[in-house]
């Protein structure tokens, strides 16, 4: 395919993630794609990881264990594209598909409304729940502000790296440079952290995914600008902007601060900050300093009315791009 032909594939992709999102009816039956890329992920990471091996050998293991996987992807992309290719209309449709389960844009909306219908309706521990299907970080610990802004931060990072850069890489690469990237992501997020096991067995899967992830979350900022003036105003527009160039360095990801900070200064409240992980308090100073140091549940739904008029800018741009290479 062309960039303009993927540009179309990508549109429809959008829109078809946005009305039918991950139905659980179907990964009920069937394994998801991204699980495939977890079980291959756990095969290397048996095989090749083993606590009898020095650093360096942890280090070259899982350097060439991502290679390989990301060459995999690459190739099963392209086997599919071309068996989509044989069958004309309904192959199209098929690609459609495809990219539409790698996108999460009506699930990530669901998940974070689901903290907030929870917080609403049953209270903390119901909240706290729900926010723990989509943060790493300990949820009983969590107080109801602390709740919301753990919903609000998943979300804003989560829109770049679900959303944004799986958009980005079909665009330009076609199903070779999405699966490339969906297993990254994926590897970065079972080996790529800094434990014992991982630190260096997962360092090149978690370099990479910087540099895969790097120009998105730039993006993300435009989009999430773009979307704070839709639904709040050219005043938030202006501070998504101004908080996400001061601000969004400050996170420990090279990535994930940008469009946690350009929400940040949409909602004009405070994110990150200290913050704890399986028992281990990791401290970073907060995003937005001079923001509203309480989160709310009106700020998570705020938050969500951000992310669906930024995605919608999203789909509005793919398509102006295709109209404009036609």
């Amino acid at each position: 395919m062309t960039i303009d032909e993927n540009l179309l594939v990508l549109l429809l992709a959008l829109l078809l993630d946005w009305i039918v999102g991950d139905p659980d009816w179907l990964w009920s039956r069937s394994p998801h794609p991204v699980a495939i890329f977890g079980k291959a992920i756990s095969h290397f990471d048996r095989q090749f990881n083993s606590e009898t091996l020095t650093k360096a050998e942890r280090r070259l293991n899982g350097t060439v264990s991502i290679t390989i996987l990301l060459a995999l992807s690459a190739a099963a992309g392209v086997v599919l594209h071309e068996f989509f290719g044989l069958l004309g209309f309904v192959g199209i449709l098929l690609e459609v598909v495809c990219v539409a389960i790698l996108l999460a844009q009506k699930s990530l909306s669901d998940h974070v409304s689901a903290v907030a219908d929870a917080l609403r309706g049953e209270g903390i521990f119901a909240g706290r729940k729900a926010v723990s299907r989509i943060v790493g970080r300990d949820p009983e610990i969590l107080d109801e502000a602390g709740v919301c802004r753990a919903a609000i931060e998943s979300l804003a990072e989560n829109f770049s790296d679900g959303v944004v850069a799986p958009a980005l890489w079909y665009a330009l690469l076609g199903l070779p440079g999405l699966f490339m990237y969906k297993m990254l992501n994926t590897a970065d997020s079972m080996i790529g952290h800094k434990s014992d096991k991982y630190v260096d067995f997962g360092w090149a899967a978690a370099r990479l995914d910087d540099v895969a992830n790097w120009p998105a979350a730039r993006l993300s900022i435009l989009l999430i600008a773009a979307g704070a003036w839709l639904r709040r105003g050219a005043r938030a527009c202006r501070d998504a902007f101004k908080i996400a160039i001061r601000d969004g360095g400050l996170h420990r990801s090279p990535n994930s601060g940008r469009p946690e900070a350009a929400m940040a200064g949409a909602l004009n409240i405070q994110l990150a900050g200290p913050r704890v992980y399986s028992g281990i308090l990791v401290k970073e100073p907060m995003i937005n300093g001079g923001g509203r140091d309480i989160a709310t549940v009106e700020d998570v739904e705020d938050a969500l009315g951000v992310f669906n008029a930024s995605c919608m800018v999203l789909a509005i741009a793919v398509f102006l791009i295709f109209f404009a290479l036609l």
